[in-house]
C-alpha cells in the first residue's frame, strides 16, 4: 500500500462509500489515515458527543463539505447533545461546509444558528425540529450566508411572527430551493413578501401544519384578512418543482394565498397538490394551459362543500383530465388519491375511468398510481391494456378492481412493474394469470389479505410480500394520518430524514377520527374493535347527519 502513488490512494477512497469502511481503512497506516483526514467530505453525527469532540472531529477532518447532525431517538437527560457550543465549534472550524442538516437538537438556539455566519460557503441549510430556532436567527443566517441557495425547515415550532428573513431573503433573490412544511407559525401569506426571490426559485414546497378535519369543519382559511393587500404580481417563470399541501382557497371568490402560482409557473415541471382546498376545474384548465412541460402531477382530493347547503363534491372532473391530455404532452407521471369517498357516486366524485383512460392514451404516461379511486374497476383494467407507455402501476385501496381485472395485465405492452395494496378485491387466482404470464421484472403486494404468499412466488423476477398482519395494520393506520408529528419519536437516522424530506404515504392518508358522543354512536356496530392509533378530535360545534356520513367515510377499519 505504502508503494501506491498518493493520487491513486485518493482515487480509491472516492470509490468507498461506506463510512464504517473508510474508518477501518485509515487504521491501517499513517499514510492512509492522513489522506482519509484530507479528503473527507461526508460526515453523520449522532447524539454524544461533547464540545471538545466537536474541536477534535473537526481538526481531524477540516475539509468537510457536507455534515449531518441527528439526535433523534434520544432525550435530553441521555447523553450528550449538539449544543450551540458544539455549533459555533464547528462552524468556525469547517470553513468549506457547504450543506449542514440539524435534527432534533433541542439545545441549539438562535444564538447557535448565528454562529452559521462563519460559513461563508454554506449552500443548504435543513433545520428538522428545531423548536428553539425563531426568525430572528433564520434572519442572522440570511444576512450572514451569501451563498445560501437551499433552505429546509420542517416541524421549526419557533418560527412565527416576524418574516423579515424571508424578505431579506427574497430581496438577496439567491434561494433556488425553499421547503417548509408543518411549520405552525408560517402561513401561505407570508410567502408573498418573498417578492422577486420568486424570480430565481426552482423548487417550493409547503406544507401546512393543519389535519384534514379543520378543512372538512371551516370552509374559510383562518388566516386568511379581507382588510390586507395581497399583491401577485410576482414572477415565478423559472419554478420547476411544486408542492402545496393542507391549504384553503376560494373557488369563486378572489385570488389569495399561494393559488396565484398556479398559473404563473411556465417552466414547471413537476407538481403535488395534496388537499388543496377550493381548487376547481377551472384551476386545472389555466395550469394546463401555463404549464407545456408538465412531467409528473400529483393529486391528493377530498369531497367539499363548495357552496351552502351544497352536497360534498370534489372540486375537479373529467374535464381536468380533458385539458391534460390536450396541454400537457409531456405528461409521464400521474397519481391520483382520494380521500373520504366511501360514501360518493357519479358526479360528486368528478372523475369516471372513461375520462383517466383517455388521459392515458393521449400522453407518454409511465407511471400511474390510483389510491382509493373507487370509481375504477375491471373495465377500467381493461382500458388501460392499450396503453402504450405504461411501465409502472400502483394500485392501493382500489376495492373495485377483482381478479377479472388481473387478467388485462398480462396483455399490457411495456407493463414491468407492479404494485398491489389492501387491495381486498383480489386473491390468488388474479395472481395466478401474472405468474403464467412471466412477464413483470418486480411484483409487491401489501396488505391484501386474500393473497397468500405462495401465490406472488415466481409472478416477477423480484417480489416483495408485506401479509396483513398486526406490524402492517399499526402501519397502515399510522400512515393513514397525513399529520407527520406520530414519528418525532422514531428512533433512526432514516425515519429523521424521511420527517425532513416527507415522500407519498403508500397508502391513503386518511384521518382517523374518535369524535365525541354525538358521533361515536354513529359508526357501524359490524366494525368491531377501533385501531389502536386514533386521533381524539374535540369538536364544539354540531355536525350535521350528511358531513357525519363524510367521518364514517373516512374511518375504514383494518382487516384483522
Amino acid at each position: 500500500m505504502e508503494r501506491l502513488s498518493e493520487e491513486l490512494i485518493i482515487e480509491i477512497l472516492k470509490r468507498i462509500t461506506r463510512t464504517s469502511d473508510l474508518n477501518s481503512l485509515s487504521l491501517v497506516s499513517k499514510q492512509l489515515y492522513a489522506i482519509d483526514a484530507e479528503q473527507r467530505a461526508t460526515i453523520c453525527i449522532g447524539c454524544g458527543l461533547s464540545t471538545e469532540d466537536f474541536s477534535a472531529l473537526c481538526s481531524r477532518f477540516p475539509n468537510l463539505l457536507k455534515v449531518e447532525i441527528s439526535n433523534s431517538g434520544s432525550t435530553p437527560g441521555n447523553g450528550n447533545h449538539t449544543d450551540n457550543q458544539g455549533l459555533f465549534v464547528l462552524s468556525s472550524s469547517c470553513n468549506s461546509l457547504n450543506d449542514l442538516t440539524l435534527s432534533f437538537c433541542s439545545k441549539i438556539n438562535d444564538a447557535g444558528i448565528a454562529s452559521l455566519t462563519y460559513c461563508k460557503k454554506l449552500m443548504s441549510l435543513k433545520l428538522n425540529s428545531i423548536p428553539d430556532v425563531t426568525s430572528s436567527g433564520l434572519l442572522l443566517v440570511a444576512f450572514g450566508c451569501k451563498a445560501l441557495s437551499s433552505l429546509y425547515l420542517n416541524d421549526c415550532k419557533g418560527i412565527a411572527g416576524s418574516t423579515e428573513w424571508l424578505e431579506y431573503l427574497g430581496s438577496d433573490g439567491s434561494l433556488e430551493e425553499l421547503v417548509v412544511n408543518n411549520c405552525q407559525g408560517i402561513s401561505q401569506y407570508d410567502f408573498l413578501k418573498f417578492g422577486r426571490g420568486w424570480m430565481k426559485l426552482k423548487k417550493f414546497e409547503f406544507v401546512n401544519k393543519e389535519t384534514m378535519v379543520n378543512h372538512f369543519i371551516t370552509r374559510h382559511d383562518p388566516s386568511y384578512s379581507a382588510n390586507c393587500v395581497y399583491k401577485y404580481d410576482l414572477c415565478c417563470e423559472n419554478l420547476v418543482d411544486l408542492k402545496l399541501a393542507r391549504l384553503r382557497t376560494e373557488p369563486e371568490g378572489p385570488e389569495i394565498g399561494l393559488r396565484f402560482l398556479l398559473r404563473k409557473c411556465k417552466a414547471l415541471e413537476k407538481l403535488c397538490l395534496e388537499y388543496v382546498g377550493g381548487l376547481i376545474d377551472k384551476d386545472m384548465i389555466v395550469l394546463s394551459q401555463s404549464c407545456k412541460n408538465l412531467k409528473s402531477i400529483s393529486l391528493w382530493m377530498m369531497p367539499r362543500r363548495f357552496h351552502e347547503h351544497e352536497v360534498l363534491r370534489m372540486g375537479f372532473t373529467d374535464e381536468s383530465l380533458e385539458m391534460l391530455a390536450h396541454n400537457c404532452p409531456l405528461l409521464q407521471d400521474l397519481e391520483l388519491t382520494f380521500a373520504g369517498v366511501e360514501d360518493l357516486e357519479y358526479p360528486e366524485i368528478g372523475f369516471t375511468q372513461e375520462g383517466l383512460v383517455k388521459l392515458m392514451h393521449s400522453c407518454p404516461i409511465r407511471s400511474l398510481t390510483l389510491n382509493g379511486t373507487l370509481f375504477f374497476n375491471d373495465k377500467g383494467m381493461k382500458g388501460l391494456s392499450s396503453a402504450p407507455f405504461l411501465k409502472t402501476l400502483r394500485l392501493v385501496d382500489c376495492k373495485k378492481i377483482t381478479d377479472y381485472g388481473m387478467c388485462f395485465l398480462v396483455h399490457y405492452p411495456c407493463l414491468a412493474d407492479l404494485k398491489l395494496q389492501y387491495c381486498s378485491g383480489l386473491t390468488d387466482v388474479g395472481i395466478a394469470e401474472l405468474v403464467h404470464a412471466q412477464k413483470l421484472q418486480s411484483l409487491v403486494v401489501e396488505g391484501c389479505s386474500n393473497i397468500s404468499e405462495h401465490a406472488v412466488q415466481g409472478s416477477a423476477r423480484s417480489v416483495q410480500y408485506f401479509p396483513n398482519s398486526a406490524r402492517s395494520v399499526r402501519g397502515r393506520a399510522r400512515r393513514r394520518c397525513p399529520d407527520t408529528a406520530a414519528e418525532r419519536d422514531c428512533g433512526s437516522e432514516v425515519a429523521a430524514r424521511e420527517r425532513g424530506f416527507p415522500l407519498p404515504p403508500p397508502h391513503p392518508p386518511l384521518l382517523l377520527f374518535l369524535l365525541h358522543d354525538h358521533l361515536l354512536p354513529t359508526l357501524p356496530s359490524s366494525a368491531g374493535p377501533l385501531p389502536p392509533a386514533l386521533f381524539l378530535v374535540p369538536l364544539q360545534e354540531t355536525i350535521p347527519a350528511i358531513d357525519r356520513r363524510f367521518l364514517r367515510g373516512l374511518w375504514t377499519p383494518a382487516t384483522p
